[in-house]
Formats: structure tokens, sequence, C-alpha cells
């Protein structure tokens, strides 16, 4: 039977992501709307931004915190516009994210010396295999794939090469081993619920020796460069954005790090995505008709949490139907607004996709599994009638 009781908060999109619990559009009512980002108050609130990011993250002394354009997106392409074809690199990818860097260093960039290590989803390349003389360009957590690597274990202590870690939705989720990442990058629409169009990116001082001993043989557009006359630009990593943001975002990641710090900081917020991600794991043991789409237990996402249907009659269908009958469900969920943009990835393979991140309450994803088991079992009958 349809369940009775929907979550309070059905939002469980991969991106934007649910805000904090409690959150209303009254927190931002101080920001410094109509004024310049340039003016002491425009400034100071950037500059807190940086700082807060930093203190919630722990990252080192030493490192640099910037705020540039283009949400992860731009942040990441920053990184290897401005810092690759000093040495080889090895491109590693699982899913639709990493395989885009991989287009951007092979038929952009056309670096001559490109090692692609990938797997497919559900799986890790054999990291291994990479190379520490040479960079590495790699995601933290596969976002469409709900794989992460487990640990920075694999990274070397002694390595030549830098390693750029697109971080988006592992950032503020996730134990990063900052001793291991020379440039990190993610933005805050994912983890935080923060709103859209804002990158972070935070470099090593090994990033930044490369970034002033290196320049690159193509041209850098006005929005990459971090250097002049062969010297990081400081301050760019102290409030003075290089192009102008907007200061209500910043207001409401501002919202977003104090809510952090209030929950206990990263713990709280890895701890607050590991209770959620119990909530799913104890559902997914329980019913045999669907799995993670992970194949490793150690890899699976705390916070894209990817799944895929296992039952016969889904499986023994084509590519094309079995996509159509997971949109279904999706659809189903979404027409009753018991779950609001769960539908898998468009390049990943056919299922469902639920965050499980620290915005959003365990007491609305164990809400949902009713609803998910319900509208499954109402696809599942009309494909077997």
């Amino acid at each position: 039977m349809k369940p009775l009781q929907k979550p309070a908060n059905p939002l469980f999109s991969s991106g934007p992501c649910a805000k904090r619990p409690g959150w209303t559009i009254q927190n931002l009512e101080n920001a410094p709307l109509g004024r310049s980002h340039r003016a002491k108050i425009g400034k100071s609130r950037l500059k807190e931004a940086i700082d807060r990011t930093a203190a919630v993250l722990g990252v080192p002394e030493g490192y640099r915190v910037g705020i540039v354009a283009g949400s992860d997106t731009g942040a990441v392409e920053m990184a290897l516009w401005s810092l690759l074809g000093a040495r080889g690199v090895d491109m590693l990818a699982w899913e639709s994210f990493g395989s885009g860097w991989i287009t951007d260093v092979t038929k952009q960039l056309k670096l001559d010396d490109v090692r692609t290590l990938t797997a497919d989803y559900g799986d890790l390349p054999d990291l291994s295999k990479v190379d520490p003389a040479r960079d590495v360009v790699f995601t933290w957590n596969g976002t469409t794939s709900g794989v992460k690597v487990p640990n920075g274990d694999w990274i070397s202590e002694k390595r030549a090469g830098l390693t750029i870690c697109d971080a988006t939705s592992a950032a503020f989720a996730m134990d990063l081993p900052w001793d291991k990442l020379d440039v990190t990058t993610f933005s805050w629409q994912k983890v935080l619920g923060g709103e859209a169009a804002h990158g972070v990116i935070i470099l090593s001082p090994r990033a930044v020796e490369r970034l002033e001993n290196y320049s690159p043989s193509w041209p850098l557009p006005k929005i990459f460069r971090m250097t002049k006359g062969g010297k990081l630009i400081e301050d760019i990593f102290t409030g003075a954005t290089i192009n102008t943001p907007s200061m209500l975002c910043v207001e409401d990641y501002l919202d977003a790090l104090k809510w952090a710090e209030k929950i206990g900081g990263l713990k709280g917020l890895i701890q607050r995505s590991e209770d959620n991600l119990a909530v799913l794991r104890d559902w997914v043991i329980a019913n045999d008709w669907v799995e993670f789409l992970a194949n490793d237990a150690a890899t699976v996402s705390n916070t894209s949490v990817c799944l895929k249907i296992v039952a016969p009659w889904f499986t023994n269908m084509d590519t094309a139907a079995q996509a159509a009958a997971a949109k279904e469900i999706a659809t189903l969920l979404d027409k009753e607004e018991a779950a609001f943009d769960i539908a898998a990835y468009r390049d990943a393979p056919a299922g469902l996709r639920i965050w499980a991140g620290s915005t959003v309450e365990a007491a609305d994803l164990s809400a949902l599994l009713p609803w998910l088991d319900w509208a499954y079992g109402q696809v599942k009958a009309k494909y077997e009638a």
C-alpha cells in the first residue's frame, strides 16, 4: 500500500543539495547587497568565508584557499590549465566527471604525455599503477557512480608530481588527507547545500611552487590566472576574487559554515553523513531487488549514494527499457512529492541516486524508504503485467 508518511524534506538531489536543517531566507538578511565586493565589507565577508573554510576542513598552515568562478568545474579547469604540462600526467576516471577531465586534457590542452587509468561504473581503477613521478588528476568521490577512494594510502609521500583532486562531493563529508593533496577543488553547492556558481580551490605549497616556476605554453584566460610576474597573486586567497562574486551566495555559504561549526565541525558533518548512509545500507541489505552500484563496500559513497536494480525482471530487459523503468520510479516519487531528483545521472547505469550528505536528516531518509519500495512495486507490476 502507498505509505502514509512522507519525508518532511523530500529534497535528495545530488547538486544543488538540500539546505541545512532550519535554513530560511531570513538567514541572509545581512548580506551586503548592492555593495562592491572590493569594498571593505565585501572583502571582509569573502575573507571570513576563506578562513572558516580552512578552519572547518582542517586545512594546514601554508595552504592557500581561494574563491573562484564557475563552480567546481571552473576550479578544476583553472588547475588543469595552469599547472599541467610540466611533467607527464595520470588521469583517473571511473564515472562521468573524471571522464570529462580526460577530455579536457587530451582534446583541449592536447598534452602529449597522458596516461588514462579508468574503470567502469561501480569500480575503481588500479590505484597501485599511479606513478608518483607524474602528476595525477582524480575525483575523490565519483558523484555519478557513488564510488569513492577509501583513503589516500595509494598516494606516495615522496611523489615528484602534483595531485589534483576534484573533491566537490567529498569536501565537508569525507576525511581528506591534506598532506597527500596539492590542489583540491569543490563547490559549496554540494555538501553544504550552498547556492551555485562559485568554486573553491585549495593549493599546497608544492602547487604554489609549480605555479611560480612553470609557465604553460598555451595562453591562459584572465579568469584562470593565479600568478603575475612569476609570483602567486596572494590577494586571490585573501578575498580579492578574480571576478565579481555574488555576495548573497557568499552570505549563504557563511551561514552553512557557521551551522557546520555548531554541529561539531568536520567530525560532526562526517558523522551525520555516515549515519545517513547507515540508514540506506540497512535498507539495501534487507531488500533483494536493490544493491549499491559500488561493488566494493569500502568504496560506497556516503554522499551520492547510487543504487542499481538487480531483480531479474529488470536485468533481463535491454538498457533502454531499464533506463525507462528506473526513470518511472523516480518520476512516480516526484509526482507524489516523496522524493525529488533521485534519478541516476544521465551517463550512469539505470538506477537511483540519493544524496545522503550532512544537510539531509536521517529521519527523512527513513521516511523515504517505504516510498522507494512502493514505487518499485508499482513499476514492477506494470512491466510484469
